[in-house]
């Protein structure tokens, strides 16, 4: 079968396989243009701000292909939007290079929100940022803590810590003013429910401290305010004897004590008055 080679001198088989080789290194150095599209370029379109779609097939039309490699949120910019793409636009490539795109999500990420109650407002402001948060309205009611945050609100509702929030979203606060100038006699509340004190309270920027239950308590707001502190009159008399009132002021804090059983309900002399 190899005759043809074997009966052949060895030098004319050594110059035939020296011819083969060179030959195909011609052959491959004369290819590699074609292979390699040499001298075929192409100025890569700019296609960022652009929908996903028409932008694949602009870059499709031009000979490139084209790779989605990541995903972001961006609130600013429209869903499915290219957010950036390699090569940049306006680079001249390779005829047939790949484009990788970036695109912007359809359905932004979820955020747990933290608890901020406390923070500074610069502080919290931080933190928000570095969640993807954005700070919405802030606004101001008389409390002890001034300049510390109090509550967390969406669209002027509070949320609680823990709750799940879009990323980007406005996050508001309410802010302590401090405790207020002017004084009043404190409210007699005691014979109100824990929510009919909490409304009345509030209407006059009195702060509940700490609510103490005394037995057990099904429906907390249900229950009696049996207990106040501080109490309507103080141990301080006046010259006729009298006891002088109690002060407070907007923003303070007054404590609860509660109970499911009604208490006997007194007028501010310390009288008892019939229920």
């Amino acid at each position: 079968m190899f005759k043809f080679i074997t009966n052949k001198p060895l030098w004319v088989n050594i110059a035939v396989g020296c011819a083969i080789i060179l030959l195909m290194i011609l052959l491959f150095f004369g290819s590699l243009d074609w292979i390699t599209n040499f001298g075929k370029s192409e100025k890569v379109p700019s296609i960022v701000g652009q929908n996903m779609l028409a932008a694949q097939k602009i870059l499709e039309d031009k000979g490139f292909d084209v790779v989605i490699q990541d995903s972001v949120f961006v609130d600013t910019a429209a869903k499915q939007s290219v957010i950036r793409q390699t090569p940049e636009g306006d680079e001249i490539v390779k005829h047939g290079r790949t484009v990788y795109l970036t695109v912007n999500r359809v359905i932004p990420p979820q955020i747990e929100l933290p608890n901020l109650a406390g923070f500074s407002i610069k502080s919290a402001e931080m933190y928000l940022q570095s969640l993807g948060l954005k700070l919405g309205e802030v606004t101001y009611k008389p409390d002890i803590a001034k300049n510390a945050v109090l509550e967390m609100l969406i669209n002027g509702s509070p949320i609680q810590p823990g709750t799940k929030v879009s990323l980007g979203t406005m996050i508001g606060f309410v802010l302590g003013s401090g405790v207020g100038d002017a004084e009043i006699d404190v409210p007699y509340i005691v014979g109100k429910t824990l929510n009919e004190a909490r409304n009345y309270l509030t209407a006059l920027n009195i702060n509940i401290g700490s609510i103490i239950a005394i037995g057990a308590i099904k429906d907390s707001g249900a229950a009696f305010i049996v207990k106040q502190i501080p109490e309507i009159n103080s141990t301080a008399v006046d010259t006729s004897g009298k006891k002088l009132s109690n002060k407070i002021r907007s923003g303070q804090l007054m404590d609860l004590y509660i109970s499911e059983t009604a208490p006997t309900i007194k007028d501010t002399t310390g009288i008892n008055i019939s229920q």
